[in-house]
């Protein structure tokens, strides 16, 4: 019996790339492949804080690349730098994500664009990058985009976030549908409600903390660590027959 079979969520000898791997569920992420066994290549706009330290911890090598995803121009070499550091690439984690809010009636262009710009556009050509040096490889590998809530729903006050993270649900279909013949898996992850710092001002206003509680049937926000499960899943042989699937891990809103 393979191995793969014996032990189908064994990472070990992979290489992951993960943007926005520096903080909240990026960095949960990153720890979490490193734990079943990749070596990481995290893409950060910023310093990367203690992500690397915590990555090599766990026995694993942490690159650190540096990319601002608010064009497509670092694309190409962050796919360069990862092969050059690591000699291939397996996994594709497209976290990096941008929020604007702002009501209908007065949302403006730039954050409009700002936020698509990171949010879809930066993550449909990472993806065709990654997806190519695959195929340059022989084939095989696992992307998986990061979708929302308002994947499915429509939210209030974030419309360019609304419309990327819908988006990347319509998106990672279409690419799984593309690439699945190259023995590329292309799937999502939805958080939920998580603990993180783009939630900390709705966590500290009382009564929309009450409200969305109230509406979790696991009756807490998520955390870091609830993607650990979900992200390894995708990354490795366990998925090798799950295609174009945004995976909501949302301790049960969407099932009110």
């Amino acid at each position: 019996m393979a191995s793969s079979t014996i032990y189908p969520f064994d990472l070990s000898g992979k290489i992951a790339v993960v943007t926005g791997s520096n903080t909240g569920l990026g960095e949960g992420m990153a720890l979490a492949l490193a734990q079943a066994g990749c070596d990481i290549v995290g893409v950060c706009r910023a310093a990367p804080g203690d992500t690397p330290a915590r990555v090599e911890g766990l026995g694993r090598r942490y690159v650190d690349v540096r990319a601002d995803l608010r064009s497509i121009a670092p694309v190409e070499d962050i796919v360069r730098a990862a092969v050059e550091a690591c000699g291939r690439i397996d996994i594709l984690v497209n976290n990096a994500g941008l929020i604007r809010r702002d009501d209908a009636l007065t949302f403006g262009e730039d954050d409009w664009d700002a936020v698509m710009d990171v949010n879809l556009k930066s993550v449909f050509f990472l993806a065709q990058a990654a997806a190519r040096q695959f195929v340059a490889q022989g084939g095989g590998g696992k992307i998986i985009n990061i979708a929302s809530m308002l994947s499915f729903q429509g939210g209030i006050r974030v419309a360019s976030y609304t419309a990327s993270k819908s988006g990347v649900l319509g998106l990672t279909r279409l690419l799984a549908n593309e690439w699945a013949a190259h023995g590329i898996n292309v799937n999502a992850i939805a958080p939920g409600y998580m603990a993180t710092a783009n939630t900390a001002a709705l966590r500290d206003d009382a009564q929309r903390n009450g409200e969305i509680l109230n509406r979790i049937p696991a009756a807490r926000w998520g955390t870091p660590d609830d993607l650990a499960g979900p992200v390894v899943f995708l990354a490795s042989a366990a998925s090798d027959y799950v295609h174009g699937h945004t995976l909501a891990v949302d301790g049960g809103w969407l099932a009110r």
